[in-house]
């Protein structure tokens, strides 16, 4: 699957199914998943079939594994795909966002080979522009025009001058009551429901650290590649390398392995 191919299947999808629905979604195209902070819309779902759907037709042997497919079949995300050509989809990340009329929100997808992340795609469809990796060769962002721009995580800086993007809610009460006070130590920190956009923060340099806990790879594999790429540490918190069949064991993406170091040790004890 050539990058820019799967690019423009996922600003197909978001032209023809997502944005239409965008300030337009009824009672009857929002439902609640495993809470309310949970959701899936009309958008979600059709789009995730018309991406699926053109993807295997321009290449049948590519096994596509879709949110919202895992949603309807949990087993499909336990399946051992290590042999095969893996291309995970997030049709709508940020769906709480979006189903709130939010413009934060993004298309993403990752190619995974023998288990290796080789690629990966952030579509935004309100800027119309893409965060795209290849394994080797950067992140760039890619405009409407052509124009690409090279993408560098940010510079290491002092504990109390970071600032950053943690998301705390599927951390264990106790665990995140001391990370939420252990935050303090540094400048600022933000949540915005939406990986895709904290992600293109992160390697537009922008902000010094990310954390996440709970491990979907339509969340998370794009954009870990995206920030190694950038130049970033990227690591699970018990230090080992993150793969697209870790569904847990934390992340955290600081711009040094000194930085992380640091967070790992002052901030995020888990």
């Amino acid at each position: 699957m050539n990058i820019e191919r799967l690019a423009g299947i996922l600003r197909e999808a978001a032209k023809a199914e997502i944005m239409p629905r965008f300030r337009h979604l009824d009672e009857g195209m929002v439902r609640s998943k495993t809470n309310a902070f949970d959701l899936v819309t009309e958008a979600d779902e059709n789009a995730e079939r018309v991406i699926t759907a053109a993807i295997r037709a321009h290449s049948p042997n590519t096994v596509v594994v879709g949110e919202e497919a895992v949603s309807a079949n949990p087993a499909l995300l336990e399946t051992n795909f290590e042999d095969r050509t893996v291309i995970y989809v997030d049709p709508v990340d940020g769906t709480y966002n979006f189903a709130a009329g939010l413009p934060l929100f993004a298309v993403m997808a990752a190619v995974v080979e023998n288990g290796e992340t080789v690629a990966g795609v952030i579509y935004d469809p309100m800027g119309d522009d893409f965060l795209m990796t290849e394994r080797g060769c950067g992140t760039w962002q890619v405009f409407p025009d052509g124009r690409r721009v090279r993408q560098k995580f940010a510079e290491a800086a002092p504990l109390a001058e970071m600032g950053g993007l943690a998301s705390v809610s599927y951390l264990p009460e106790g665990v995140r009551s001391q990370v939420l006070a252990n935050l303090a130590k540094v400048k600022m920190f933000a949540n915005y429901r939406c990986a895709g956009h904290e992600y293109r923060m992160a390697a537009s340099g922008h902000v010094h650290f990310l954390m996440y806990n709970k491990l979907m790879p339509w969340d998370h594999v794009a954009g870990a590649l995206m920030m190694r790429e950038a130049g970033a540490h990227v690591a699970r918190l018990d230090g080992s390398e993150y793969k697209a069949r870790h569904s847990d064991g934390g992340l955290l993406i600081a711009p040094s392995k000194e930085s992380w170091d640091e967070l790992r040790r002052e901030v995020f004890t888990v």
